[in-house]
C-alpha cells in the first residue's frame, strides 16, 4: 500500500479498485488538513487515471474516522480568526472535500469500519454507496460543539435520509447506531468486520467487470444532479442527448455483442478521453458566486 503526500493517507490500487485509508489509526482518524489535501489528490489520480475503475474509501484500525483533530482545542475552528479574511479563506474544509467527491468520475463506495463521527459522518454522503460494519456507529455531532453542519451536509443528508431523520440527527447530535443507519437507508448493508472490505470488493469489482466505465461517469453524474432539478422534464433532456451520443459509441456494440455471445463486455471507451460532446451539462457553480 502506497502512502500518498503524507502517511495520514494511503492508497492501493488492485484490479481497477483504487483503495483509499485513512491512516492515523492511534487517533481514530482524526481529520487533518492533510489528510483532506491527500484524498482530494487520490481522487484527481483516480479521475485520470483509466484503470481506475471504482473507489473504495475505508479507515485504518479500529475507527473510520473520529471527526475533525480537536487537539487545538476551540481554535481549531476559529476559520476567520487565523485566515483574517473573507471569502476563499473561509471555505469550509468539510465542504471542499465534499464537493471533490461529487464532482468525481469514479464510483465511490464507503467501508465504514468503525466509529464516523462530524466529518467523518459528513464525508460519507456524496459517496455513492455506504457498507458499514456491524459495530460501525454515526454521530453528526455540530450542534453539540455550538457548531452547524458542515461538508455540504445540509444539502446531502435530507436527501439521504429524509428530512425528519436528518433534522433529529442533527438537532440532537447523538450517536447513531449500526443498525439504525441501516434502516434509515444512510447505509446499503451491515457486515461482520472482516467482512466488509471484502463485500465492498466484490462490489467494486463487479462495477469494474460489468459496466461501461463511460457509462457509469456519466450516469453517476446524471443521477446527482437530478437531485436538485425541479422538473423531470430535465432528466429526460439529458437523458435523450446522452443516449443519441452514447448510441454511437463503440461500446454499444461491444456491450450488445457480449450480451448475445454470453461473455464478459471489453469496453474501450476512456474517462479521460471518450466523454460525450455533451459533457458536462451543468454550469459550474464558483464559491464567490451569490
Amino acid at each position: 500500500m502506497a502512502a500518498d503526500a503524507s502517511t495520514e493517507i494511503l492508497s492501493d490500487l488492485a484490479d481497477g479498485v483504487l483503495t483509499i485509508t485513512l491512516n492515523r489509526p492511534d487517533k481514530l482518524n482524526a481529520f487533518t488538513a492533510t489528510m483532506r489535501e491527500a484524498m482530494v489528490a487520490c481522487l484527481d489520480r483516480a479521475d485520470r487515471d483509466d484503470s481506475v475503475r471504482a473507489v473504495i474509501v475505508t479507515g485504518r484500525g479500529r475507527g473510520f474516522c473520529a471527526g475533525a483533530d480537536m487537539s487545538a482545542g476551540a481554535a481549531r475552528f476559529d476559520v476567520a480568526g487565523r485566515a483574517g479574511a473573507d471569502g476563499e479563506a473561509l471555505r469550509d474544509s468539510g465542504g471542499r472535500l465534499a464537493l471533490r467527491l461529487f464532482e468525481s468520475k469514479k464510483p465511490v463506495i464507503a467501508a465504514v469500519n468503525g466509529a464516523a463521527v462530524g466529518v467523518g459522518a459528513t464525508m460519507l454522503l456524496p459517496m455513492d454507496i455506504r457498507l458499514a460494519a456491524t459495530n460501525a456507529r454515526f454521530a453528526f455531532p455540530f450542534t453539540r460543539r455550538g457548531l452547524v453542519p458542515e461538508a455540504c451536509s445540509s444539502w446531502f443528508l435530507p436527501r439521504a435520509v429524509g428530512m425528519q431523520r436528518a433534522m433529529e440527527w442533527v438537532a440532537t447530535g447523538r450517536m447513531i447506531p449500526a443498525e439504525e443507519a441501516l434502516a434509515s437507508g444512510l447505509v446499503r448493508s451491515l457486515h461482520a468486520p472482516d467482512d466488509l472490505l471484502p463485500a465492498a470488493r466484490a462490489l467494486a469489482r463487479e462495477i469494474a467487470d460489468a459496466a461501461a466505465p463511460v457509462s457509469v461517469a456519466l450516469a453517476r453524474q446524471m443521477l446527482w444532479r437530478m437531485l436538485g432539478a425541479d422538473h423531470p422534464m430535465e432528466a429526460h433532456r439529458i437523458e435523450s442527448r446522452l443516449l443519441a451520443e452514447r448510441g454511437r459509441s463503440p461500446d454499444v456494440k461491444e456491450g450488445v455483442t457480449s450480451f448475445f455471445e454470453k461473455r464478459a463486455p471489453d469496453f474501450s471507451g476512456r474517462v479521460s478521453a471518450d466523454m460525450p460532446e455533451s459533457y458536462p451539462w451543468w454550469r459550474d457553480r464558483p464559491y464567490g458566486e451569490e
